[in-house]
């Protein structure tokens, strides 16, 4: 965003804070579907920040879509739905791009504050006019996972890309390869048909078969929760499960389950709960008193879950915040 339009709203939320405090702020998160287990985690976040919004007379609205099948056009959708339910100020994941961004566009030329989470980086949120953003940067997340990989000895590992065309999956995906790469190895991506994504038995078949066609893949990078425990059944069903190395984008119960046991090397940690929290914080104290935050770009990771730090993250998941 140009300094000029960042003092410009800066002052707009000045003047206005009294006026929208009386009322509360309205704020419409978009986020992934209900089953997901990682949007579960990010929508705690949300809701626990949106306790501070509700005694300050405002609400917290959560939308997602019903699958990923079509998920520009749907989030696009749900992005506009917010805009006529009168929303106040808006949090989103720029997914798709090209799908997504004239909508967001909608929303800062209606004067509605934005904030850009979970996917698209400061890059989208300055190109948007957003506030800022808050996430991890998803090319970063990807090169911790190869070079986590490459640095166990790792030397030809494939990115399961289940949602071809979400720009933040293609993200973690060369990701990887370069960090593979870099640590003396080599990487590749798998595509994979965008109803794969939360099918466990699917991707299960799809890195079994791939395993078995190339022998020489010693580690298998994931880019969804699910996706990681169907790799966990597909390297054991190819019979690889001593020579195959597993990391994956974000965890659940069943995958630290499976980096306790040693079934899953490790997995990368964008603290879902902070992005939801921090977020709707930002756009609340925005609303209500005219509050920015001078740092631009809220990081919440990437880190790294493995063996030697896997109790503490437990704790954390038995709470539902990691």
């Amino acid at each position: 965003m140009k300094l000029t339009n960042l003092l410009a709203a800066t002052a707009l939320a000045t003047l206005g804070a009294g006026m929208a405090y009386a009322e509360g702020a309205k704020i419409f998160v978009i986020g992934g579907k209900p089953d997901d287990p990682f949007w579960s985690i990010v929508k705690r976040g949300a809701e626990d920040a949106g306790k501070v919004v509700e005694a300050q007379g405002g609400s917290v609205t959560w939308l997602g879509p019903q699958n990923y099948d079509n998920l520009g056009v749907d989030a696009a959708e749900l992005i506009r739905q917010a805009i006529d339910q009168g929303a106040t100020a808006i949090v989103g994941p720029d997914w798709v791009p090209e799908a997504m961004d004239p909508a967001f566009k909608a929303v800062v030329d209606a004067g509605i504050p934005l904030v850009i989470y979970n996917a698209g980086g400061i890059e989208a949120a300055d190109r948007l006019g957003a506030m800022n953003y808050v996430g991890a940067v998803d090319y970063k997340a990807g090169v911790a996972g190869g070079e986590y990989l490459g640095k166990a000895g790792k030397k030809n590992g494939v990115c399961i890309n289940s949602l071809p065309g979400a720009a933040n999956i293609e993200d973690y995906c060369n990701g990887f390869v370069e960090g593979i790469t870099a640590a003396g190895g080599k990487g590749s991506v798998l595509p994979l048909p965008a109803t794969a994504q939360g099918n466990v038995t699917a991707v299960a078949q799809a890195i079994r078969a791939h395993l078995l066609e190339n022998p020489e893949i010693d580690a298998v990078f994931t880019t969804a929760n699910l996706d990681a425990v169907g790799a966990v059944q597909g390297i054991a069903q190819a019979g690889k499960g001593e020579a195959v190395g597993l990391c994956g984008i974000n965890f659940d119960e069943a995958i630290l389950t499976n980096i306790q046991s040693g079934a899953q090397a490790c997995a990368i940690d964008q603290q879902g709960y902070q992005q939801g929290f921090y977020a709707v914080s930002i756009l609340n104290g925005y609303v209500n008193y005219g509050l920015t935050i001078p740092t631009r770009e809220i990081l919440t990771g990437p880190g790294i879950v493995d063996a030697s730090n896997i109790e503490a993250t437990i704790a954390g998941a038995k709470q539902g915040t990691r």
